[in-house]
């Protein structure tokens, strides 16, 4: 039994593109996507001072979906196997719960994990992102990283005439709008477009918790500790932890799932460390874009790391 305080459709700030490796564990989970509700993006490209540089996937392509299509999309799944939802239901405690296991997936602010006390951390720091949607045909199958001074900005089709733009920035007076500003040839594709969202934004938490899970209560995506949002491996992440704790409760076994979790983070959080100290040290970027605008073949290698492959 699902039970959530919030009714469908449920809307979220998010750069909505989902990797290779994260459509490959929603496939293992039993999630399709409408590929005429969608957008299949080749690869990253980064733009920014010292140059441009893009790479494809290394295998197959990633998919940029709206937050509200992708949460569909995850019901239908959930009902076809019987979850029952129960919407609109707020849990105060766990205390006098009833039930052989307790998941913890309520957000980087859980309540679970609070309850559980479950809330010391390895290590923790945080950034604001937010996130707007426009009628822009789009111009490219690349998934467009563009680098300004204190922020990035992400932008990626999400339909045949649909881009969304996202920020983010350790400033929380940053917008969008302010964002693209920064970029005019970016500015000018954008410019009179229609709206199709009001602006959304959310902190995204880089948060490493000592465990996962206290006797029969577990954690499990951002209620789990959590990468930045730069990696675009936050919902991959949750898909692949949910892979692995199916195996550990199957198995009776947390401590399983305690590794397996640990296991998953390292990657995230080894790229998300490497493209933060682009955004730690300004005067170093323009030397990196340079130099993978010389030699891509660095960018496709690291690309592929990202991805898993």
């Amino acid at each position: 039994m699902v039970a959530d305080a919030a009714q469908p459709p449920i809307d979220k700030a998010c750069g909505e593109g989902l990797m290779p490796d994260s459509l490959e564990a929603l496939s293992q989970l039993g999630v399709t996507l409408d590929a005429d509700r969608s957008f299949a993006f080749r690869g990253i490209r980064f733009i920014g001072e010292g140059g441009t540089v893009a790479a494809d996937f290394p295998r197959d392509r990633g998919i940029a979906v709206r937050r509200v299509r992708l949460h569909q999309a995850l019901i239908q799944r959930a009902q076809e196997v019987g979850v029952k939802l129960r919407w609109r239901t707020h849990v105060t405690d766990i205390d006098g719960i009833r039930a052989r296991w307790i998941i913890g997936a309520d957000g980087a602010n859980s309540r679970v994990r609070r309850w559980a006390n479950l809330d010391a951390v390895r290590s923790e720091s945080l950034r604001y992102g937010f996130r707007r949607h426009y009628r822009v045909r789009p111009w490219t199958d690349f998934m467009e990283v563009y680098w300004g001074l204190g922020f990035q900005m992400y932008v990626t089709a999400v339909g045949p005439d649909e881009m969304c733009a996202a920020v983010l920035t350790r400033d929380s007076h940053v917008r969008v709008e302010t964002a693209l500003a920064s970029f005019p040839d970016l500015a000018r594709r954008f410019q009179g477009a229609q709206t199709l969202s009001d602006e959304r934004g959310a902190v995204t938490v880089t948060r490493r918790l000592r465990r996962v899970y206290q006797g029969r209560t577990v954690l499990i995506g951002d209620a789990s500790g959590s990468v930045d949002a730069i990696t675009g491996e936050g919902l991959g992440l949750a898909f692949r932890q949910s892979l692995a704790l199916a195996d550990a409760l199957v198995a009776n076994n947390p401590d399983q799932y305690q590794a397996a979790h640990r296991r998953l983070a390292r990657r995230p959080t080894l790229m998300a460390h490497l493209m933060l100290t682009l955004d730690r040290f300004p005067r170093l970027r323009p030397l990196v874009l340079r130099t993978f605008s010389a030699r891509p073949v660095i960018f496709e290698r690291l690309l592929a790391v990202h991805v898993g492959a």
